[in-house]
């Protein structure tokens, strides 16, 4: 009894640690470019390449209510990409079990359903002990309401051409409300 006592003890411990190592590298960035995420064909992408763009972080579900939004996402995708505007989607399961599909039925689903061109990356979790590293970095520097955790689909969080996570957004904030934001990061004021 006392050695499945110890066992579980240092289970604990080694979880723990585990755990306390990935939110320890989250917290320890300097900025959004010090992270990398896998893209839908599990390569590895360094938020780096998206430096000197203003940047929409989207957690996205293909089964939502929501899910209409990325109609609005890929609509100012496209009439921003060119000015240096880029929108990064990360599919999550976590809510409802509402993006349940493979990466490939993923893309096949925002692409067919709402032409989806802006860059999806591998499904993750965005909330729990599991929770992606970008995802605990934006939640430790943009608090939500009442806690920092993702509360659903499609929380959105701007990102300025310096790698400095702005502004979070609900899930029921439509994407062509912010466009007023994207805008002024796009065209500062000298």
């Amino acid at each position: 009894m006392k050695q499945i006592v110890l066992l579980l003890v240092f289970s604990f411990v080694l979880l723990g640690c585990t755990s306390a190592q990935k939110n320890a590298s989250a917290t320890s960035a300097q900025n959004f470019y010090d992270f990398k995420a896998l893209n839908m064909q599990d390569k590895e992408v360094s938020m780096s390449d998206y430096k000197g763009k203003v940047i929409l972080v989207v957690n996205t579900a293909s089964k939502c209510g929501y899910t209409p939004q990325f109609a609005s996402l890929e609509a100012l995708y496209e009439k921003y990409k060119d000015k240096g505007f880029v929108i990064l989607g990360f599919p999550c399961n976590q809510f409802g079990n509402q993006d349940p599909g493979t990466n490939e039925e993923i893309q096949s689903f925002c692409k067919v359903n709402y032409g989806v061109t802006f860059p999806m990356f591998s499904k993750i979790d965005v909330n729990g002990e599991n929770a992606h590293p970008i995802f605990i970095y934006l939640k430790n520097t943009l608090s939500g309401t009442i806690t920092d955790n993702i509360k659903w689909n499609f929380t959105k969080f701007l990102i300025d051409r310096s790698g400095e996570p702005l502004k979070r957004y609900g899930s029921n904030v439509k994407p062509e409300s912010i466009e007023a934001d994207i805008v002024e990061l796009l065209n500062p004021s000298k």
